[in-house]
Parts: C-alpha cells; sequence; structure tokens
C-alpha cells in the first residue's frame, strides 16, 4: 500500500525550481541561463549538483547547451512531448488512425479557440500563407504551408499546450506517413477542394464564428482523413 519515500538529491531540487520558473514564466523560450558558477552561488549549492541538474534537463528537453554560449531554455518544447508519444505508438503497436484521431481532438479544439481569440495580424499572416499556396508549383512548398497553416491556427488559440502537442503530434504523422500525406496534398483533384475548405476555415475565422469555424475544420479533416484512410490501405 505505501512505498518508500524517495529522497530528494540537492541536484533534483534545482531541476524543480528552474522548471517552476519556466511554467510561472520567470523563465521564458530562449532565455540564457545564468553560469555554473552564478546558480550555484544563488542556490547555494554547489557546482556539481548543478552541473548535473543541467544534464538532466537537456535530457528531458527543457535547455539546450550552446558551445562557447552557454545553456538556454528552448525555444520548442515539441521534442519534450514527441518522445513519450512515439514510445507509446511502438509499445501500444498504435495504427495511423488513431494518431489521425488525436489530431481531429486537437485542430478542432484548437480553431475553436483560436475563432474567439484570433488578431487582425494573425488573420494577415493565415491569408498570406493561402495566397502564397495558391500560386505555389512546388510539391515540398505546398507540404510546408500545409503545416504552417495549421500551426497559426493552432498558435491563434492563445493556448502553449494545444500548440505543443500538435505539432509533436503533427511530428508524429511526419515520421510514420509523410509520403501518404503529401500525396494527398498535391495531387491535382484534390488541391482546388482542400483551397477552398481552408478558405471556409479563415473566413470562419475572420467573422470569428465558432460554429462555422468548427465545422469547417471538421469538413476539411475528415476530407484528409479519408484520403489518407484510401493510400493507407492501398
Amino acid at each position: 500500500m505505501f512505498t518508500p519515500i524517495k529522497h530528494t538529491t540537492v541536484s533534483e531540487k534545482v531541476i524543480e525550481q528552474i522548471k517552476e520558473m519556466v511554467s510561472k514564466g520567470d523563465l521564458k523560450k530562449g532565455d540564457k541561463l545564468p553560469s555554473e558558477r552564478k546558480m550555484a552561488e544563488n542556490l547555494q549549492v554547489s557546482r556539481t549538483s548543478v552541473r548535473e541538474a543541467l544534464k538532466e534537463l537537456e535530457i528531458m528537453g527543457l535547455i539546450e547547451s550552446k558551445q562557447g554560449e552557454g545553456n538556454f531554455i528552448k525555444t520548442s518544447f515539441e521534442d519534450i512531448l514527441l518522445d513519450p508519444f512515439s514510445t507509446i505508438f511502438l509499445i501500444k503497436e498504435s495504427n495511423a488512425q488513431e494518431i489521425l484521431e488525436l489530431r481531429n481532438v486537437i485542430e478542432k479544439g484548437s480553431v475553436i479557440l483560436a475563432a474567439e481569440r484570433i488578431t487582425s495580424e494573425e488573420l494577415k499572416e493565415i491569408k498570406e500563407i493561402l495566397d502564397t499556396a495558391d500560386i505555389s508549383d512546388s510539391e515540398d512548398e505546398l507540404v510546408k504551408l500545409d503545416v504552417i497553416f495549421h500551426y497559426k491556427i493552432a498558435q491563434s488559440s492563445k493556448n502553449f499546450l494545444l500548440q505543443s502537442i500538435l505539432n509533436a503530434v503533427s511530428s508524429l504523422i511526419e515520421a510514420s506517413i509523410k509520403d501518404t500525406r503529401k500525396n494527398i496534398l498535391v495531387k491535382k483533384e484534390h488541391k482546388d477542394i482542400i483551397k477552398k475548405q481552408h478558405n471556409n476555415i479563415y473566413n470562419a475565422l475572420k467573422n470569428q464564428d465558432i460554429k462555422a469555424a468548427e465545422k469547417a475544420m471538421s469538413d476539411h479533416l475528415e476530407f484528409v482523413n479519408n484520403e489518407m484512410k484510401k493510400s493507407i490501405k492501398n
């Protein structure tokens, strides 16, 4: 029933303090951490404990060490989420359908919040993405623009966790069904359909129409997912 209480080392306490500072916003993405010596002085611990903590935080994916520059809070935390997702995917032998279902839930939640919170500047950026896609003949660019389009919507939700989870799931999709996804996006008969669906999403966001935004995103994801299922079966 009871388990022994784990002894907390000094380095673990340093880790918890840094994680807490990140969660509170005292340390932000891209911020440079003080030197090991300075941190040891401020925290009143040994430099060895600080060094151990920094190594562990780097393994976790929370900080990155740059040669000759120091230690920084990572500008992207998606790897922290991606590794557990990838492990679960392999252990459980999850199929592509489960990944797509997870993406659906996240994308629908993102677009609902985005319809409430999107700014005029963010709308302008999304419109520019659609305009660029409209005139692009590059398959790789079209795939890249599609990723950016969906990321910008998640970004407009103003929910950092949704953004990070969507990016992690997108990376998992990229790793598992990259070619299938690309073939769907660049297929000639699909281009006009996807263009119209993207424009429907944009217009709903522009009008801040939550129901229309959710429906437009649902229609788009249903189409893409159905095409993916067909391709995977074949």
